[in-house]
């Protein structure tokens, strides 16, 4: 999390809150809660409308519009599988052993911003030119971004047996579909 100061990081902040809430509610009244912390997850019919990375590339390069990277594309992430993360959160929701946890459900693929408009660029077989935008020109003056989002997923492998199935090329092929 980051300053108070910079808007970006309201929405962590808020998770965190969320968190502190349930558990509480779980410790305090023994309301049964389970804290799931999904890292970017995707799927077929996904839009870009809220920002996601995958389907706003796949239509920009199916239309034959530059493939817009922020920043400079350096910054990672991992992207699971919607299917994947599914089967996850309800082996979670069915284990009792997961009340009062938290997890974290995701791919641990990491791949570059920059490397993943080229797999899709490639993928969709797409002309279209990978643009950068520095982070000044998109965003607030001051933007912040993580420069690295992977998930351990140690311990829900331990509960449940988790590992993602589905690799990122077979991932953005069914958002292409």
């Amino acid at each position: 999390m980051g300053a108070t100061t910079k808007g970006r990081w309201s929405y962590a902040c808020s998770k965190a809150l969320d968190e502190f809430l349930a558990l509480a509610y779980w410790h305090e009244k023994k309301l049964p809660a389970t804290v799931v912390r999904l890292f970017n997850t995707v799927g077929p019919r996904q839009t870009g409308q809220y920002g996601m990375v995958i389907p706003s590339f796949v239509r920009q390069a199916l239309s034959g519009k530059p493939i817009t990277v922020y920043g400079d594309g350096t910054q990672s992430r991992c992207f699971g599988y919607v299917g994947d993360v599914t089967k996850a959160l309800m082996a979670l929701m069915e284990h009792p052993d997961a009340v009062g946890e938290v997890y974290n459900i995701g791919s641990t693929e990491e791949v570059t911003i920059a490397e993943l408009a080229e797999i899709v660029k490639v993928q969709t077989g797409s002309k279209s030119e990978i643009v950068f935008v520095p982070y000044s020109e998109a965003y607030e003056v001051g933007f912040e971004d993580m420069p690295r989002r992977v998930p351990d997923i140690t311990k829900i492998g331990k509960l449940i047996g988790y590992r993602p199935t589905v690799k990122l090329e077979e991932t953005i092929n069914l958002v292409i579909d």
